[in-house]
């Protein structure tokens, strides 16, 4: 009967840390913010685990506010061609130039400025 509980025990252990690893890529995944979609299948610890994580990368990206999780594979062009799935209003690029994103509009932007829309599901990436 020991042992059973031993295992049982093992199993536990690797089921959770398991779903730390993935909670841990989700970082690396979405960035900072999670969509609610996820938030709801995760425990109040879980949150609390992902939300001292990202605490944690902090002080890696410096004073400069460097995203670390940005371009994990390097990019083939700085501007992408993405189109607007829902209404989103104005949106400034680094130019200053504000853009108007409304729905099924289509605009040509630089990558690192459009990816967290794009992971929020206002955006999507044009392969064509």
């Amino acid at each position: 009967r020991h042992w059973f509980l031993l295992r049982n025990q093992r199993c536990t252990g690797a089921y959770l840390y398991d779903r730390l690893l993935r909670i841990r890529a989700l970082r690396w995944d979405y960035g900072s913010v999670l969509p609610s979609a996820l938030r709801l299948h995760m425990s109040a610890e879980e949150m609390d685990w992902f939300n001292g994580y990202k605490k944690s990368l902090l002080p890696l990206a410096g004073d400069q506010g460097l995203d670390i999780t940005q371009d994990m594979k390097p990019p083939k062009s700085l501007c992408i061609k993405v189109r607007c799935l829902k209404d989103y209003g104005e949106f400034e690029v680094e130019d200053g130039a504000s853009v108007l994103l409304k729905k099924h509009s289509q605009h040509f932007l630089p990558r690192w400025k459009c990816k967290q829309l794009i992971r929020q599901g206002i955006l999507e990436h044009v392969l064509s």
